[in-house]
């Protein structure tokens, strides 16, 4: 039994860590840490800070500390990529909202909005 245990915490902890490698390879695709939110990024940061601690303080095998600390090497490979890529504000997010108009469609939005606004005001008038 002892084999087993050992065979299946090993084998959680192996793919524990697959588990949190694909956002890493999205955020390298993409170029953008733009859909990872501040919010639950700071959750896995400070879920991360407590495991570290408690993997140090509560008595418990070797193999589940180096768990712990690999959550570590891809929370700072995180760190990297959101210091790397900035978040670009122009870019729509998947509900399809940009936070920003890019200066170019900026422009154009508002003398579209103006000469709206100047037909409105004429067909006022005429009314």
């Amino acid at each position: 039994w002892s084999w087993a245990i050992h065979s299946l915490a090993h084998a959680v902890y192996t793919f524990g860590f697959i588990g949190m490698t694909p956002q890493l390879f999205v955020n390298y695709k993409l170029k953008s840490v733009a859909h990872l939110p501040w919010k639950p990024f700071m959750y896995k940061a400070f879920n991360t800070f407590i495991d570290d601690v408690f993997s140090w303080v509560i008595a418990m095998p070797m193999s589940h500390r180096i768990a712990c600390l690999r959550d570590d090497v891809v929370f700072f490979v995180y760190l990297y990529q959101r210091w790397l890529y900035p978040v670009d504000k122009t870019r729509p997010n998947e509900f399809g909202m940009a936070y920003e108009i890019p200066e170019e469609e900026g422009a154009a939005a508002v003398g579209d909005a103006s000469a709206a606004q100047a037909s409105a005001a004429e067909s006022k008038k005429d009314a």
